[in-house]
């Protein structure tokens, strides 16, 4: 897939948008007290994990399948991606004793948001190049 020289601006905000919202209502609304400390922790972390992925992963979905249905399967790659990051991050945090109160647990977390908004822009070229034809 190629993107076009030129995407539509009110597409790209309509999609900025809506990947802003999913990021908000899956990481702070949906995601309940047991799902960050479980995928935080050494043992029994998949669940907890898989289940903040998965609501993830079916926001993404949604949003697919109503600006770009036959790119539905990004659900299941923004499950996988997300994933990946939040478990790469709960590793590192645990392996150099990061705490809310040190700086390096605010620059792990920060990392994680920016590499998950790098994978919702990700998304919104895929999807806003779909709608030209591209």
């Amino acid at each position: 897939m190629t993107v076009p020289d030129l995407l539509p601006a009110g597409l790209l905000i309509a999609l900025f948008l809506a990947f802003l919202a999913k990021h908000f209502v899956a990481d702070f609304l949906l995601q309940t007290h047991w799902m960050p400390i479980g995928k935080e922790g050494r043992d029994h972390w998949i669940a907890p994990l898989a289940v903040h992925a998965g609501i993830h992963g079916l926001l993404t979905g949604l949003i697919a399948a109503w600006f770009a249905p036959h790119y539905l399967w990004l659900g299941a790659v923004d499950f996988v991606i997300h994933f990946a990051i939040d478990r790469g991050k709960a590793q590192m945090v645990r392996r150099i004793g990061a705490t809310p109160a040190t700086a390096t647990f605010w620059w792990l977390l920060g990392l994680d948001q920016t590499l998950h908004h790098l994978t919702h822009f990700g998304f919104i070229l895929v999807l806003a190049g779909s709608s030209t034809g591209a």
